[in-house]
């Protein structure tokens, strides 16, 4: 048997038809008419010499052969798309895509860009906000600013922002709650966003480390840490605040962190790209922005005692 492969257009249709279940939706994505497709597909079914669908009077369903030939067709032209877009990508010096967290995005890059666009206006600037870990090839993205244990081994990653927590409130409450012992009688906003963090940063840590024993078990929770933040800028209660996220109602005395202990982590913000793209212009006068950006929250650290998330878990 001759492995030689059928035009590319015939297999693209065949794609389009499997994932539709329809001729005359694939027909619409590929801008081509319900016969023109037919033809295509009717000539693949030539090359391989059995069909790949069975015509029903008002739907198609695929036979045997089309089930073993979809998986395959539907992940090669996702390939051959993502590295289409991975080479235009290379010629490309005046665009930049960038994906971070939501919260992130919200309360550190949003407040800032246009700092980055005034300094690089030839530079186009795009955001992609999302939990997910995005794949650079397939989603097209350039730079992730990713939170975490590093785990970037085959990229291009660079640490930015050593993250720590401490607890945040309105200034009004602080008022209420002068000494640590205080928020026994406080609302604590509790937060999801770290939760997968082994030692934790949350309110249990820092209560051991206060040496204020267990803590309150009651309080709102919020599996954003940016809505926490909200609540805390409301007076709604103190938030377990992460400086990455409130400098810029820290600096405007939106809130304040009346206590000096601190909880930090090994988790840190990494800047992660593809080796070699670290190197093209747009991605290297993000990266020097943004490292400058973040050179300035060690600011916020004057005053501050530090404990480890660590050393507090070792606590007996």
């Amino acid at each position: 048997m001759v492995d030689r492969l059928p035009p590319l257009t015939a297999l693209r249709a065949f794609d389009a038809a499997a994932r539709h279940m329809s001729f005359a939706k694939a027909a619409d994505e590929l801008n081509v008419t319900p016969a023109a497709l037919s033809f295509q597909i009717k000539s693949l079914e030539e090359h391989l010499g059995q069909p790949l669908f069975r015509r029903l009077n008002r739907a198609v369903e695929l036979t045997e052969a089309g089930r073993a030939l979809a998986p395959g067709a539907q992940e090669g032209f996702a390939r051959l798309t993502a590295a289409w877009r991975a080479a235009r990508r290379l010629s490309d010096t005046q665009t930049i895509t960038v994906t971070a967290g939501p919260a992130l995005t919200a309360k550190w890059l949003a407040p800032r860009i246009f700092a980055f666009a005034n300094a690089h206006p030839e530079i186009e600037l795009r955001f992609a906000a999302g939990l997910r870990i995005m794949d650079f090839d397939r989603d097209g993205i350039d730079v992730a600013i990713r939170f975490g244990l590093p785990r970037d081994d085959e990229f291009f990653s660079r640490s930015i922002i050593r993250e720590w927590v401490t607890p945040m409130m309105s200034p009004a409450l602080a008022a209420q709650y002068p000494e640590p012992a205080d928020l026994r009688r406080a609302t604590l906003l509790h937060q999801d966003d770290t939760a997968f963090l082994d030692p934790p940063i949350e309110w249990h840590a820092w209560f051991k480390a206060a040496g204020l024993g267990s803590m309150p078990t009651t309080g709102p929770r919020f599996s954003q840490a940016d809505h926490a933040l909200d609540a805390a800028l409301a007076s709604g209660g103190v938030v377990m605040g992460r400086i990455s996220l409130a400098a810029e109602a820290i600096r405007a005395g939106q809130l304040v962190m009346p206590y000096p202990l601190s909880l930090t982590t090994e988790a840190h913000y990494r800047f992660v790209c593809p080796k070699g793209s670290e190197s093209r212009p747009q991605v290297s006068a993000f990266y020097d922005w943004i490292l400058n950006e973040a050179q300035s929250l060690t600011e916020l650290n004057a005053g501050r005692t530090f404990v480890s998330a660590q050393d507090v878990a070792e606590m007996a």
